[in-house]
């Protein structure tokens, strides 16, 4: 049975929902035909040159990386441009290019996930989940009149679904009271006097992606110049342990010093010419650790809350982490950024080759940029 890029692509999309990615991401097919012809497969987690064209060399008909070729918009894909002349590289030589990147973070099993085993945890809940089937239980007060109209409207926009029913809802009658003050222009009742009506409350659930949606479709139909609702956050049907998200959290076997824990991850991890380094006390006794692979630092206020001893990331920089230990937060372990994501080519290698049958290939080609560490003769 022959396979093409579209079969390969289903695979690492069921892999690595792109629902997953971030908002400001940029995933999935970069260049290439769904309807080509696959045998091999090679995976790198930067598109270089380099590695395009060890790609190519290696007969693969899609090469799969981590970090997208072509982030930001670009005006031109010239080959006499570094960018473009990698895609002219990879179209020459058939070669179709596919990018898994934030959803490959937060996906069970995941970046996060294979940085985790590797340091020596058993990776579980993440540090920001995504709660997919989140769900928010709202009561929406409205009179008698226009009960049927709101909900019908709030129904419309993707509210009151459960299970295999829709426009699920329940109304309770009471009443309200509100005393407009100047300036405002009520529907009922004048400005300066107590008014007392009776009302419904009409109470539905509804996904939590859609709070903003059906706020502002809330406003727009309901008679009232100031709705009177209320929000309330369900608990999620999916336990933490596993839920998707950026980042993991787990516990040593054994706690030991920060200074052992620091050569453990050096030890686990690809070699580097900068290494693996570590703010906080050496001698300090850690534990529960947290771990997130890539550029790490918009979750130090969130470790510090999670109770972990101590945080393994990357692109660490001065000020942010002087402040976080400043503030009483845990020890940190910065590693180079490829360091701690190319392990994952090998996840995603396995999956491909497991779920397809065709051939694999892994270009480990260093594409850390630094390449030189001094330290002081003495």
């Amino acid at each position: 049975m022959s396979l093409h890029v579209s079969d390969i692509v289903r695979v690492l999309d069921n892999a690595y929902p792109p629902e997953l990615a971030e908002d400001w991401d940029a995933v999935g097919l970069i260049c290439g035909d769904l309807a080509d012809k696959v045998t091999t497969v090679a995976f790198a987690l930067d598109c270089t040159q380099a590695v395009a064209e060890a790609a190519v060399a290696a007969g693969a008909q899609l090469l799969v990386v981590h970090h997208p070729l072509l982030m930001r918009g670009v005006t031109s894909v010239a080959a006499s441009t570094p960018k473009g002349k990698v895609i002219h590289t990879l179209v020459r030589g058939g070669c179709a290019l596919f990018a898994a990147h934030t959803n490959a973070d937060s996906a069970r099993p995941g970046v996060s996930d294979r940085l985790a085993e590797l340091v020596g945890i058993t990776p579980g809940r993440p540090i920001k989940p995504i709660l997919l089937d989140a769900k928010d239980k709202w009561g929406v007060h409205v009179p008698p009149a226009d009960a049927d109209k709101v909900k019908e409207a709030l129904f419309d926009a993707g509210a009151g679904a459960i299970g295999d029913y829709s426009a699920c809802s329940f109304d309770l009658t009471g009443t309200g009271q509100f005393l407009p003050g100047e300036g405002a222009d009520p529907t009922e009742g004048e400005v300066g006097t107590l008014h007392r009506a009776e009302e419904i409350r009409v109470e539905f659930v509804a996904p939590r992606s859609l709070r903003r949606t059906l706020t502002e479709r809330l406003r727009q139909v309901h008679a009232y110049e100031e709705p009177a609702f209320d929000i309330t956050e369900m608990a999620p049907d999916q336990p933490l342990d596993t839920a998707p998200g950026l980042g993991r959290i787990g516990e040593l076997p054994e706690a030991m010093t920060l200074r052992e824990f620091t050569q453990q991850v050096a030890d686990a991890l690809p070699e580097t010419a900068w290494g693996v380094r570590a703010a906080g006390d050496p001698e300090q006794m850690v534990k529960k650790v947290a771990v997130s692979s890539g550029s790490g630092d918009s979750f130090l206020a969130d470790v510090q809350k999670l109770g972990v001893d101590v945080y393994v990331t990357s692109d660490l920089r001065h000020h942010p982490v002087d402040e976080h230990l400043r503030a009483g937060g845990p020890a940190v372990i910065d590693t180079a950024h490829w360091a701690s994501e190319f392990p994952w080519t090998s996840q995603a290698c396995d999956i491909v080759a497991r779920e397809t049958g065709v051939d694999t290939h892994i270009i480990d080609i260093r594409t850390d940029p630094w390449t030189v560490s001094a330290h002081p003769e003495r």
